[in-house]
């Protein structure tokens, strides 16, 4: 049992479980910007703000020396060994471990070895799990994982989707949602202008958002609205590739490619669209979506994953099943021909995201960190 852990001691023989002070949340944080970077950066300023106390273990830190980054074959030595040096450290001076985790390489990389130093040192810990690939991993590696799991004092995951993946496998989880800051994403009461049709996508570009789809889609659009824009929002290695879909689509110089967006200019970004695309092929709980809403954009998006248990179709967003660019088409022109609808789902989509807030969050999680500290040995049921 480490130092600050002894100090609970008496209090916990004494079933008065104390308030957590101080801990260790373990995640990435960008660059580049990501949906668990940007939930790591945010909470963990949110704790702060709060009192509490954040060590923050990075998982994808700056090589050091820089030079360190070129050595294909042992750079993961040089990113590893303080990473885990981090983890012992924060290990001997904290209350709970917060580690956010992600499926493949990820979890065998980065969340395994902090459950376990955790373990080691005495100390609790509250996996945070937000792979939106779970279902996937989980078959290949759930024998694996039960081993760290079991020493977790806690298994959270933001969405019922992955709490009923997990349930398929006989593993437990409480659900403590994303966080979206509704102050900085929220919408003007003002109803939007009519003018050209706006849309945004505002995911990386990579196979798995298939990107490709919703220019396709787009292209369908602008048979019906010529003058209709798209912003892709994000960077990727398939930037070239979706730059020359574009050209040959006949649509190059109504698409804007901004490549990585600090975080800080999202919420412009959001504002000034009237429909963001999802065209996602995995998902979890996307945060963009979230924002999106927040905003007072429209959302379409595929149905896939999690996010029918973020959205509802026809009352918060549209879904479409996913790679289906004409559905995805069709999807946005009812929105821009049905007004009445288009503010209804703009309406409801705003009042959804409340429960996303910090003053929602704030408690599930912090009885999350106190049944932690109130565990026995620091492990699950």
């Amino acid at each position: 049992m480490n130092a600050p852990q002894q100090a609970f001691a008496a209090a916990l023989r004494a079933d008065e479980v104390p308030e957590v002070q101080r801990i260790a949340l373990v995640g990435p944080l960008p660059p580049p910007s990501g949906g668990m970077a940007n939930q790591a950066l945010q909470l963990a300023g949110l704790l702060r703000d709060a009192g509490i106390a954040v060590d923050f273990v990075q998982t994808n830190a700056p090589y050091r020396p820089a030079w360190a980054g070129k050595l294909r074959g042992v750079r993961a030595l040089f990113r590893m060994l303080p990473y885990v040096a981090g983890l012992w450290r924060a290990a001997g001076r904290v209350q709970v471990f917060h580690v956010m985790a992600n499926s493949g390489w990820s979890w065998h990389l980065f969340a395994a070895p902090a459950i376990w130093i955790a373990h080691l040192r005495g100390t609790p810990v509250v996996v945070n799990y937000r792979g939106g690939e779970a279902a996937n991993f989980l078959k290949q590696a759930a024998a694996w994982m039960r081993p760290s799991l079991r020493r977790c004092a806690a298994l959270a995951v933001p969405s019922g989707f992955l709490a009923h993946v997990f349930g398929q496998h006989g593993i437990d989880s409480v659900i403590v949602p994303n966080i979206v800051n509704l102050e900085r994403f929220g919408a003007d009461a003002a109803p939007r202008a009519r003018g050209a049709l706006r849309l945004l996508v505002a995911r990386n570009l990579e196979d798995i958002y298939d990107n490709a789809s919703a220019l396709r889609a787009f292209a369908i659009v602008r048979q019906t609205h010529p003058e209709a824009q798209l912003t892709i929002a994000g960077s990727g290695p398939l930037r070239s590739e979706l730059e020359q879909l574009a050209q040959g689509l006949g649509v190059a110089h109504a698409v804007h490619f901004t490549g990585r967006v600090d975080t800080a200019d999202m919420p412009a970004l959001y504002r000034s669209a009237d429909i963001m695309l999802n065209p996602s092929l995995v998902d979890n709980m996307p945060n963009s979506v979230l924002e999106a809403l927040a905003s007072g954009a429209l959302v379409v998006s595929t149905n896939v994953g999690g996010v029918p248990y973020v959205v509802e179709d026809g009352k918060t967003a549209l879904l479409v099943p996913p790679a289906d660019p004409a559905a995805m088409a069709q999807a946005v022109l009812r929105l821009a021909e049905q007004p009445v609808l288009a503010e209804a789902l703009r309406s409801a989509g705003r009042a959804s995201v409340a429960q996303y807030a910090w003053s929602s969050v704030k408690p599930r999680l912090l009885e999350v960190y106190r049944q932690a500290l109130a565990s026995k040995g620091g492990r699950r049921p």
